[in-house]
Formats: C-alpha cells, sequence, structure tokens
C-alpha cells in the first residue's frame, strides 16, 4: 500500500515538474522574428523566439548559418555577417 502511494506522489511530482517547466520557458519567448542569411553563395531563412530582441536575434542568425556554413571558421564569418532580411512577428 505504501508503495502505491509513493509512485502516485512521484508520477504527480514529475507531471507537475513537466507543466511548469513548459509553461515557464513559453512564457520567455516574448519577441519573434525571421531572418535571412546569405553566406558563399547559400541563403537560408529562420524563425526564432526569445525572451528580449537580441536573443530572438541571435537564435534565429544562429540557426539559418548552422544550414549555410561548415565548420567553426564558416560558422563565425556567417554569423558575423549582416542579415540579408530581418522581419519581425508578431509574439508567440
Amino acid at each position: 500500500m505504501k508503495n502505491k502511494g509513493l509512485m502516485a506522489f512521484i508520477v504527480l511530482a514529475a507531471i507537475g515538474f513537466l507543466g511548469a517547466l513548459i509553461y515557464n520557458s513559453m512564457s520567455y519567448a516574448k519577441y519573434r522574428v525571421e531572418v535571412c542569411m546569405e553566406y558563399q553563395g547559400q541563403k537560408n531563412c529562420r524563425t526564432a523566439l526569445g525572451g528580449n530582441e537580441e536573443i530572438a536575434m541571435r537564435s534565429a542568425i544562429d540557426n539559418a548559418c548552422a544550414q549555410i556554413s561548415s565548420g567553426m571558421t564558416d560558422s563565425m564569418a556567417c554569423t558575423g555577417s549582416r542579415p540579408v532580411s530581418v522581419k519581425w512577428l508578431s509574439g508567440k
């Protein structure tokens, strides 16, 4: 009997923790941006969310460059370049 109660408590605690984690991560995403990057003749656009404009922009640039650059040197060159386009989208 004790084991069933303990197991139920653990399951409910895990569900509560996951729910709080999801809720908190969604509430921080206040800014949404689509960024298009071009590097060595390739172009890629990505959308990202962030708690502020800088984080959203950095995430979108990093994600777009990850698809069109290869290796650390290329990645740094791509992320350091100016976006081809930036489009701010409405919140979440």
